[in-house]
């Protein structure tokens, strides 16, 4: 796609609001924005509309949009490139680009919620939009230890009743009783919540 300027592109590339799905990108208002929720509504005889939970990538504002179903927005130009965490200082999270090694931080606010699965080393996608540094995307499950965890009840494999488990990264989220400490659990990044144990 030909560029004429930073962020002014001769030819935009236009998508139904009716292939919006979540983790799906776009761009309107000059700036990106990833959809959270996606939700479609039939409004009586043969109407129907769009309606988006939106995350701005540029602000992390996140708002509720809502669009006819022949509406078309346009395609966010946003690139992705492997990036490791490095650690966190404050409200500011480091990376680093692991082919050229180059640092940099993002704010908070940018990350919006996925700096709580963050563990040092892990490499992730840097979402870049006119080669500005914008948010990280994460895969949709992430492997973690498990480092605290109350008592359970050994050999119970009932997933229903939950307990409170504290992650290798500080993240505390409710497992089955049967996990343990040094258990290695799945963790869905897009809930928050426990999937499966992996290893013991």
């Amino acid at each position: 796609m030909q560029k004429i300027s930073r962020g002014v592109r001769i030819f935009a590339l236009m998508i139904s609001v009716t292939d919006l799905r979540n983790g799906t990108m776009f761009q309107e208002d000059e700036s990106p924005w990833i959809v959270l929720n996606y939700e479609f509504v039939k409004v009586g005889r043969g109407s129907a509309n769009v309606k988006l939970k939106a995350r701005n990538l540029k602000t992390g504002a996140i708002i509720e949009k809502s669009y006819i179903s022949n509406a078309r927005v346009e395609e966010a130009n946003v690139e992705k490139k492997k990036v490791s965490y490095l650690y966190a200082d404050g409200e500011n999270f480091t990376f680093m680009d692991v082919g050229t090694y180059e640092q940099f931080s993002l704010p908070k606010n940018q990350l919006g919620g996925v700096d709580k699965f963050l563990k040092e080393g892990m490499v992730v996608s840097l979402i870049t939009w006119d080669e500005q540094p914008l948010s990280v995307d994460l895969p949709n499950s992430i492997e973690f230890k498990v480092t605290e965890t109350g008592p359970g009840e050994r050999g119970n494999s009932v997933s229903n009743v939950l307990k409170p488990a504290t992650l290798e990264n500080g993240l505390v989220i409710s497992v089955p009783l049967f996990i343990h400490e040094g258990d290695v659990i799945k963790v869905d990044t897009r809930q928050g919540s426990y999937i499966e144990r992996v290893a013991r």
